[in-house]
C-alpha cells in the first residue's frame, strides 16, 4: 500500500503530500454512474429536532462532501468508525487492520430531511452499495460500505430499505451494506474536514467525488443545497 501511496505522491506531486493516502490510488477510471432508486417505503418515526447518523462508503472526502449539500444536513464531519479510539488515526486506519472504515457523521433536521431520504442519497449517489470493502480505486475493509445504526429505529429503517432495493433488483448486484453496532465515532484530523470544498482540483477529487455532487443536484434537485454546510465554518 506505500508503494500505491509513493507512487500517487510522485505523479500528482501536489503539495496536499501530508494527506496523500488516506483514499488510497489515485483512478484514471472516474466516478460510477449513480442509480435511481425509489425512496423507501417505511421511514424513521421521530418528533426529535436533530438526529445523527453514520455513513460509511469509501474515501470520506466524497461522502461528507456530498452530505453537505443535502438541505436540512447541519454538519457532516469526516472521522473513523468500528474500531477504538486508539487507532482511529488515519495512518493506522489506512493499514486496514484496525475495524475502522472512513465514515461521515451526519446531523441532521428530521423535519427536512429524513433518515430514509438520506439513505436514499447514501445508496443512490454518494456510493456504490454492491461493492465489497472497496470503492473505485481504494481498496480494504476501511473502504467498506456501512451503516454503524445509533438506534433501533435506524436498524428497522435501513433493513426494511436494503430488502425493498434487492427485492427490486435496483442494483445489478446485490446490496452488501453491512448493519453494524455503533460503538463510537472518532472526528478524523482537521486536514480532512471540507477536503472536497477546499481541494476542488486535487486529481481524486475531480474523477471521483465531484461528479457525486453533480448527480445529487440532477437527481435530487428538491434535496440540493448549493451553498454546502462546512465542518470549519462552524468552529
Amino acid at each position: 500500500m506505500k508503494t500505491l501511496y509513493n507512487w500517487r505522491r510522485t505523479l500528482l506531486g501536489l503539495a496536499a503530500a501530508s494527506v496523500i493516502g488516506q483514499c488510497a490510488a489515485f483512478s484514471i477510471g472516474g466516478a460510477e454512474e449513480a442509480v435511481i432508486i425509489s425512496p423507501p417505503t417505511l421511514d424513521e418515526n421521530t418528533q426529535a429536532r436533530s438526529e445523527t447518523a453514520i455513513f460509511a462508503g469509501g474515501c470520506f472526502w466524497g461522502v461528507q462532501g456530498v452530505f453537505q449539500h443535502v438541505k436540512g444536513v447541519k454538519n457532516a464531519v469526516s472521522g473513523y468508525a468500528g474500531g477504538t479510539a486508539d487507532t482511529a488515526q488515519y495512518e493506522r486506519v489506512s493499514n486496514g487492520d484496525t475495524g475502522h472504515a472512513e465514515a461521515v457523521e451526519v446531523t441532521y433536521d428530521p423535519a427536512q430531511v429524513s433518515y430514509g431520504s438520506l439513505l436514499q442519497i447514501y445508496f443512490s449517489v454518494a456510493h456504490n452499495p454492491t461493492e465489497l470493502n472497496r470503492q473505485g480505486p481504494d481498496r480494504g475493509t476501511q473502504y467498506r460500505s456501512a451503516l454503524f445504526l445509533k438506534s433501533a429505529e435506524q436498524q428497522r429503517v435501513a433493513q426494511a430499505y436494503i430488502a425493498q432495493l434487492d427485492a427490486a433488483h435496483s442494483f445489478n448486484k446485490p446490496i452488501v451494506t453491512k448493519l453494524e453496532t455503533y460503538n463510537g465515532f472518532y472526528p478524523a484530523e482537521e486536514e480532512h474536514q471540507d477536503f472536497l470544498t477546499e481541494h476542488p482540483t486535487y486529481p481524486y477529487i475531480v474523477i471521483n467525488d465531484l461528479p457525486k455532487v453533480a448527480q445529487l443536484k440532477q437527481l435530487y434537485p428538491d434535496r440540493y443545497r448549493e451553498k454546502p454546510v462546512l465542518v470549519k465554518a462552524g468552529q
